[in-house]
């Protein structure tokens, strides 16, 4: 795109942002939010290909401009892996909450369909999970515990394992974004399919809540942030499909940018239900209060780092640039 048409394109937008944030003017904190999300987006953009133009200098001295009414009262913080996990990360995310709902939307309608189809047709389960873990499976139901294959091999072994393979699986769901959202989906939509199948299982041989309760003791992180790992890989290949103002080449390698980061911020979480698969899901007599805190307890820290907590500090922000 010729620089005087991106000029053309955006114009209005950046005179907007810079009277919300010189005059306080009453712009609702959101639209502040995203109006400097687009402004960095805009400035990554003409550094790429206005180099030394007017243009970049405008905007990189309107982005400096906002962010130091944003952190003017901010300490520096020394501790970069906690600046990230803490800070740079929730803001960053705010804007890509509409492709998380799309990937849990894939991930939630494929586990419907594995529900339904282990339903109606009692061999779905061995296509879909192989007969010898349903063998396996029915011979621990037989003996009165349906999950007692999370109680085989060592506990620091089996954490080291789950967490290791659960990283894997999240780095391929990233990684089949390069073949466009499309690649990604089928990631999504096989691993629903399997978590659909996998707990209607249970369900037919009549011990669905005593399986649940373990199974998703380490399960609530786990799929979630498989979702997660989901949302990245449709960021990767909708920078493919849907370029925007940028070229597909930069809208690519920026949606691959911002894909590694998301896919990297589940690393801590993945860490942990490889921590409570390990070392807790083999107690299958713990009382079910204690199981279902557990569980409703790592629901909450990924609801609330994943999506309420980039909301409060994108509106903080906001708030900042509206009363400096």
């Amino acid at each position: 795109m010729r620089e005087a048409a991106f000029v053309k394109q955006n114009k209005e937008k950046w005179i907007a942002f810079e009277k919300a944030i010189n005059l306080g003017s009453k712009t609702d904190p959101d639209e502040l939010a995203d109006g400097y999300i687009q402004l960095t987006n805009d400035l990554a953009y003409a550094q790429t290909y206005y180099a030394e133009s007017k243009t970049l200098l405008y905007l990189n001295a309107l982005a400096s401009q906002a962010h130091q009414k944003i952190y003017k009262n901010k300490k520096e913080n020394r501790n970069r892996i906690i600046d990230f996990w803490g800070y740079e990360f929730p803001r960053f995310f705010k804007q890509y909450h509409g492709t998380l709902g799309v990937s849990f939307l894939i991930f939630a309608v494929a586990t419907a369909i594995g529900a339904i189809s282990a339903l109606n047709d009692s061999t779905f389960v061995r296509l879909i999970l192989g007969d010898a873990y349903v063998n396996e499976t029915l011979n621990n139901i037989a003996n009165g515990d349906p999950t007692a294959i999370y109680k085989s091999g060592s506990e620091i072994g089996t954490f080291l394992g789950i967490t290791i393979n659960n990283i894997r699986v999240a780095f391929l769901a990233f990684a089949f974004g390069v073949i466009t959202s499309i690649g990604t989906a089928y990631i999504l939509f096989s691993n629903g399919v399997m978590l659909g199948a996998f707990i209607t299982f249970f369900y037919t041989k009549g011990v669905f809540l005593e399986a649940n309760k373990q199974i998703w003791l380490h399960g609530t992180i786990e799929i979630s942030v498989i979702i997660i790992a989901g949302c990245a890989g449709l960021i990767m290949g909708n920078g493919i499909l849907f370029p925007k103002t940028f070229s597909r080449r930069v809208s690519f390698m920026k949606g691959a940018k911002d894909g590694l980061k998301v896919v990297v911020s589940t690393i801590p979480f993945f860490i942990i239900a490889g921590f409570i698969e390990g070392f807790i899901t083999r107690y299958s007599d713990m009382p079910n209060w204690l199981a279902f805190t557990i569980i409703w307890a790592s629901l909450t820290l990924i609801i609330f780092y994943y999506v309420l907590y980039p909301i409060l500090l994108n509106k903080i922000d906001a708030e900042k640039i509206h009363r400096a």
